[in-house]
C-alpha cells in the first residue's frame, strides 16, 4: 500500500498545528509547507511579523504562481513518502491543492480543520509565537481568502474536522481520520 500525504487546510488559528502533532504521533513525517516563508525572512534578516510575512508569501506567488508552495515543496514530501506517510501542514491556495492532487493523486487526502472566526481570534490573541489581534487575524483572513484561494481548498477537502471544543474532541476526529487515511489505498 503506497504511503499516504495529508495536507491540512484551514484560516489562520484553526488548529493546523494542533491537528498535525497528532498525525506526527501517529508516525506521519512532518512538514511545514509555509517554512519558506520563515527560512528566507531569516535568511533576509528581516523581523518575524505578519507585514513581512505577508510580503514574502506575495513575492513568492508573485514569481512562481498561486501554486508557490507546492511546487517549492513537491520534491520534499515526494521524498518523505517513499518511505513514510506525510502530513503537510499548511495547505493554502487552491492552485497549491491542485498540485497536490495531480502529483500525488490518489495518495493526497486533504484534510480541513474548521473553526468559527470569534474562537480562532480569541486563540490567534493568546498563541505565544506571532499572536494577533481580533482585527490583523480578520484582515488576515479576508486577505487570503480574497487573494490566495484559500477557501477552496477547505472546501474541497476530503475529511472536515471541527476543531470547536476541548483537545479531546479533536483527537477523537484526528484518530478516526488517520485510520481512514493510513487504510487507503
Amino acid at each position: 500500500m503506497p504511503n499516504q500525504i495529508a495536507c491540512i487546510a484551514g484560516l489562520c488559528g484553526a488548529g493546523k498545528s494542533v491537528v498535525s502533532q497528532y498525525f506526527i504521533q501517529a508516525g506521519f513525517q512532518y512538514v511545514h509547507i509555509g517554512k519558506i516563508t520563515l527560512d528566507i525572512l531569516k535568511e533576509r534578516e528581516l523581523a518575524i511579523n505578519e507585514t513581512n510575512e505577508r510580503r514574502i508569501r506575495e513575492e513568492l506567488r508573485q514569481k512562481h504562481g498561486m501554486a508557490a508552495y507546492a511546487l517549492l515543496n513537491l520534491d520534499k514530501i515526494e521524498k518523505l513518502s517513499l518511505d513514510h506517510h506525510v502530513v503537510a501542514d499548511g495547505l493554502y491556495s487552491f492552485s497549491e491543492y491542485q498540485v497536490f492532487k495531480k502529483h500525488f493523486t490518489s495518495r493526497c487526502c486533504v484534510v480541513a480543520v474548521y473553526a468559527p472566526p470569534e474562537l480562532r481570534y480569541q486563540r490567534l490573541m493568546m498563541r505565544p509565537d506571532r499572536p494577533l489581534s481580533p482585527e490583523e487575524s480578520q484582515e488576515r483572513d479576508f486577505s487570503e481568502i480574497q487573494h490566495l484561494e484559500k477557501g477552496g481548498p477547505i472546501a474541497m477537502a476530503d475529511i472536515t474536522l471541527l476543531n470547536t471544543q476541548d483537545f479531546e474532541y479533536i483527537e477523537k476526529q484526528c484518530k478516526e481520520a488517520i485510520d481512514a487515511i493510513q487504510r487507503r489505498k
